[in-house]
């Protein structure tokens, strides 16, 4: 499965970037000394199918197959990264 890194700025509405790999993001993050985080996705594929696919997430009610839940679902089950240019030195 392909897979892309997404930064999402803090206190950002959008995402920031969409990146090829973690060394990528993490090149872009640096050069503009940005605060949020950088998450791992799936590519062709919803956060929340690949969280049920993968066996991280069992839904127990319907709710998360509706639109409100499935456009906003998350998981800590995905590689993440939180930078702060605050906290490295």
């Amino acid at each position: 499965m392909n897979e892309a890194w997404v930064f999402h700025g803090a206190g950002g509405r959008f995402t920031s970037g969409v990146f090829a790999s973690q060394a990528q993001a993490e090149a872009f993050i640096h050069r503009y000394q940005l605060t949020g985080c950088l998450t791992k996705y799936p590519v062709g594929i919803s956060a929340c199918d690949w969280a049920v696919q993968q066996q991280l997430f069992e839904p127990k009610k319907p709710e998360p197959y509706e639109a409100g839940c499935t456009q906003r679902f998350t998981t800590a089950s995905q590689e993440h990264y939180h930078y702060d240019p605050d906290d490295l030195g």
